[in-house]
């Protein structure tokens, strides 16, 4: 198998999966990519993204427990599959690998 290609979107949603653990459903999701990256997300997006994600196979979900201040309706929980794990590693490692390459003249805005 080839390398496990991630649009950013993507990342951010398995990321973000990965930070709220047991507390990641849809809304949560979009909520802490709104607080951490001072983003504005779509919530149909998140859930589309999410079910991308588990047909990949990148994250498995289940439904949590019913709650009464939703009406007895449950959540669907999405955790991070050792694929999923994969994925996000070789996106860092590739990330990590090109900007340890960069010289620093090319941050030297003088010159231009």
């Amino acid at each position: 198998m080839g390398r496990l290609n991630l649009g950013e979107f993507e990342e951010l949603i398995l990321l973000t999966a990965g930070v709220l653990y047991k507390d990641a459903y849809a809304v949560a999701i979009a909520k802490e990519i709104s607080k951490q990256g001072g983003r504005n997300v779509n919530v149909s997006a998140v859930h589309k993204s999410l079910y991308r994600l588990e047909e990949k196979g990148m994250l498995k979900s289940w439904l949590g427990d019913a709650q009464a201040k939703r009406g007895g309706k449950r959540k669907r929980i999405f955790a991070i599959t050792p694929l999923g794990k994969k994925a996000l590693d070789e996106s860092a490692d590739l990330r990590a690998r090109l900007r340890s390459q960069i010289a620093d003249i090319a941050f030297d805005w003088k010159m231009t």
